[in-house]
């Protein structure tokens, strides 16, 4: 079959598109981008991990727990909208440490439940000495020498000298009042098991002298308290510290006023 010769040939020209080819592609970025928010999610999961207690952390794991509230009471008519307030324990969702501590707001914790017998029972032996809810511990008398508080260590009874009155003579002997005072803290302390702390403070000498007397006296009036205590009954195994302070640690601003010269007894907290 003959062929026209004179008929131009045609060429057909496929050109190859390369999507996202070389550098000039978009799927890095992609990639870049997932890299980025997974690093960003880390630095988040660290600080969460260094600025949170494990209970908190045991909370926020439980967020993201797939959880089915349970209760163990049907619907009625006695609380918010015709039944089970939605703050209620009975109606929080059972997941152990983490949903039970942070949501409970029916009940204390344990520990709660014993600061607040702790300190239900420093306010009883207050009472006590002071006749504050009756007939005192104390006479009188014996009232302006006395200075109670509670402290995050315990319950401070503080017993000091007066212009007129003091407790100690010749640096270390007891009064009489002295033993009074200590036969009804020893009567009150029954009402409490806890261990006894006794610090002794005097005031600062007022002449300079060879040597300073002032450690010398507070020891020996601490321990000589301690000793009086004994002796009215309290055993031996309460006492957990007796300590000399000097005059290091002054009540009032004049340092040599007899207000400084004191005995503390710390019934120490649990």
């Amino acid at each position: 079959m003959a062929t026209d010769r004179n008929v131009a040939p045609v060429i057909i020209k496929r050109k190859k598109v390369i999507a996202a080819g070389g550098h000039h592609g978009g799927a890095w970025k992609v990639a870049y981008a997932d890299f980025v928010t997974a690093m960003m999610a880390f630095f988040m999961l660290m600080w969460l991990l260094n600025a949170t207690t494990e209970q908190q952390r045991k909370g926020i794991s439980d967020y993201f727990s797939p959880t089915a509230p349970i209760s163990r009471l049907s619907s009625g008519s006695d609380g918010m909208f015709m039944g089970d307030s939605v703050f209620a324990e009975d109606v929080l969702p059972r997941m152990g440490v983490g949903a039970s501590s942070l949501q409970d707001t029916t009940s204390k914790s344990t520990s709660s439940r014993e600061e607040d017998a702790q300190e239900r029972a420093f306010k009883e032996v207050e009472d006590v000495l002071l006749g504050l809810g009756g007939e005192s511990g104390l006479q009188d008398k014996w009232l302006r020498h006395v200075v109670t508080r509670v402290t995050d260590e315990g319950l401070v009874l503080e017993f000091h000298d007066t212009a007129d009155e003091p407790l100690f003579t010749d640096e270390a002997t007891p009064t009489r009042i002295l033993h009074e005072i200590a036969y009804a803290v020893r009567e009150a302390s029954k009402l409490l098991t806890n261990e006894i702390a006794i610090e002794g403070h005097v005031a600062k000498v007022p002449i300079v002298r060879r040597e300073d007397p002032v450690w010398d006296w507070s020891s020996e009036r601490a321990f000589r308290f301690s000793e009086i205590l004994n002796g009215y009954g309290l055993t031996p195994e309460r006492l957990r510290r007796v300590t000399a302070y000097g005059d290091r640690e002054p009540v009032v601003d004049n340092a040599m006023a007899e207000r400084n010269n004191r005995i503390e007894l710390v019934f120490l907290r649990w």
